[in-house]
């Protein structure tokens, strides 16, 4: 199991680092729990991302489901509190069978991790529509 540590990331712009940093590690049914401080004011303006596994309901498979939350918090002018007024969510479940070789495991998770970081998938969900 890989123990619970920061995630360094590029910003949209592509140059700039954000920490993700591991606020707590999993335990039982909690999830691993990533946060990057350097945002807001607040722990609630703090963009999150949480990780559960566990063994599928017949056993002979490991199911893993990730969420991600990112806040987008306004200053009123008029009393100066700085406040969270929208949250965009995003999950994605992985259901990965035991009996898999590792190096098909290995495979099938960086494909599908760097498809989410392809240029076209990104700007498809930052556009809200599928490529046509």
């Amino acid at each position: 199991m890989p123990a619970l540590a920061n995630i360094t990331i590029k910003k949209n712009d592509g140059t700039t680092d954000i920490v993700y940093t591991g606020i707590a590690p999993a335990s039982g049914t909690n999830p691993a729990v990533w946060k990057s401080a350097t945002v807001g004011s607040s722990p609630s303006h703090q963009p999150e991302l949480r990780l559960t596994a566990r063994d599928s309901k017949n056993g002979g498979h490991r199911s893993l489901r990730s969420t991600f939350m990112y806040p987008q918090i306004a200053t009123n002018t008029t009393t100066s509190v700085t406040s969270v007024v929208e949250k965009a969510f995003a999950n994605s479940d992985w259901d990965i069978p035991k009996t898999m070789t590792a190096a098909d495991i290995n495979e099938m998770v960086s494909q599908y991790a760097n498809l989410l970081a392809s240029t076209l998938i990104k700007d498809c969900v930052k556009s809200g529509y599928a490529a046509t």
